[in-house]
């Protein structure tokens, strides 16, 4: 369609605005309102915006660079069912009528332009975990079901029935906004819910995530509720992760990664994949886990459920969930990643790693065939673990040149700058744990 078409079809819909919408540095949704009227302009220019008010920019606050366009995806439009009369897009990031480098998205269509030139297509299922909170009258945040109480809360009915509400609406909502939905259960942890979808090429698929984001903020608002993408809001129970189902196909359409014959059906670039994906799985924890709360969830620790999925150990084996990559029938899940990181930063992080690992002829180490929590608990040494903290993290990113080189330094430095100032705040807290723990003790 012409820019003129999609006027003319989304004004026969009643549209007269549309939500310009990029990601900043953190993976946060951003953006403005524009009329629908002007939209050769939003294409073709960009909606503008100051672009040192916006995390990660790195822009100034003069010259031609000192502005942050965000030139909309026309084939992105889609009217938004929770806001009447708007379209919702995606926008790219430039500067100085350039791409900018530290535009996440387009951090990820560097990445799948080295996949485009060789006839390949990186193939992702992103399976979002969250919460539902409230405030309490003091301000403290809660479960937003306080009659979710089970010790092992997975699959739970009742809860289900209880926020029939919200999960109707989203389910209408993300059928509306053209989602394949697949599934919608409860979680491991009270108030914890996945909702499934669809997989998609990776830039779609990432750009989905974002939608689905803004589509559970607005209607858990409307419901009293807080849709939450903190990885472990709650000390003793489970957190929530983003896992990536990989699979890459070449020009015929054929699975990369794929060997029937071999016993955990990976080909050998399969398993150069893996082993890229463990090579820099400290680096790629920063960029997948990127808050404090990440390695909350990143710890061997059990829970209330008694059960936990953390992959804290740098391992990979045949459908087992309890390492860092699991193979399951010829595809890849990386399960690394939380929703509180920036989905196209991460997926491109996670590509550049892997392709590493596969250009190279790296081989991981034998798989994993047990359970690793079992093993730990008996005294089995164990594989190596990931970074316990996100400074730790951030080093690793920080002294990991093949993996900043291919992302591209201006990228990275201003995310390991902002990342650094966050973790110098957390580490200059002084928390109730602390106080109640030492304040008087000696």
């Amino acid at each position: 369609m012409s820019i003129q078409e999609w006027i003319e079809a989304l004004t026969a819909k009643g549209i007269h605005s549309v939500l310009a919408q990029f990601a900043d540095i953190h993976g946060v949704a951003k953006g403005k309102l524009v009329p629908l009227k002007y939209l050769h302009e939003w294409v073709e220019t960009g909606a503008g915006f100051a672009g040192p008010s916006i995390w990660g920019t790195g822009l100034g606050r003069f010259g031609k660079r000192s502005e942050y366009y965000g030139r909309v995806r026309a084939e992105s439009l889609r009217p938004l069912p929770f806001m009447p009369g708007v379209a919702h897009a995606v926008c790219d990031g430039y500067a100085g009528g350039e791409a900018l480098a530290n535009c996440s998205r387009q951090l990820l269509k560097r990445q799948l332009q080295r996949l485009t030139d060789r006839g390949w297509k990186l193939w992702v299922g992103i399976e979002p975990e969250f919460f539902l909170l409230k405030r309490d009258q003091s301000g403290r945040w809660l479960g937003a079901d306080g009659d979710d109480q089970l010790d092992k809360p997975s699959y739970d009915l009742k809860a289900i029935h209880r926020h029939q509400g919200f999960l109707e609406d989203m389910r209408a909502t993300l059928t509306a906004l053209d989602f394949d939905l697949q599934q919608i259960d409860h979680e491991d942890a009270r108030c914890q819910y996945e909702i499934n979808y669809r997989f998609d090429e990776a830039l779609a698929a990432a750009d989905r995530f974002m939608l689905f984001k803004l589509t559970a903020h607005a209607v858990a608002e409307q419901h009293g509720m807080t849709f939450s993408c903190m990885p472990k809001p709650f000390a003793n129970a489970p957190g929530s992760g983003l896992h990536f189902h990989l699979s890459v196909t070449d020009a015929q359409g054929r699975a990369i990664f794929s060997d029937e014959a071999d016993a955990l059906q990976l080909s050998p670039q399969g398993y150069g994949f893996v082993a890229g994906l463990l090579h820099h799985a400290d680096a790629l924890s920063a960029l997948c886990a990127p808050t404090v709360n990440s390695y909350k969830r990143l710890a061997s620790s059990s829970s209330a459920s008694g059960t936990t999925w953390s992959p804290v150990w740098k391992s990979f084996g045949d459908n087992n969930r309890t390492c860092l990559v699991r193979a399951v029938a010829g595809r890849l899940e990386w399960r690394l990643p939380d929703p509180s990181c920036n989905v196209y930063a991460a997926l491109a992080a996670t590509l550049a790693a892997g392709l590493h690992g596969l250009d190279a002829g790296m081989k991981p180490a034998a798989p994993s065939d047990s359970d690793l929590y079992e093993a730990l608990a008996a005294g089995v040494a164990m594989p190596e673990r990931l970074p316990a903290d996100l400074g730790a993290a951030l080093r690793s990113l920080a002294c990991d040149k093949q993996l900043l080189a291919d992302l591209g330094e201006d990228f990275c430095n201003e995310f390991i700058r902002l990342k650094n100032r966050e973790w110098d705040e957390y580490c200059l807290h002084v928390s109730d744990w602390e106080l109640q723990r030492y304040a008087d003790g000696f």
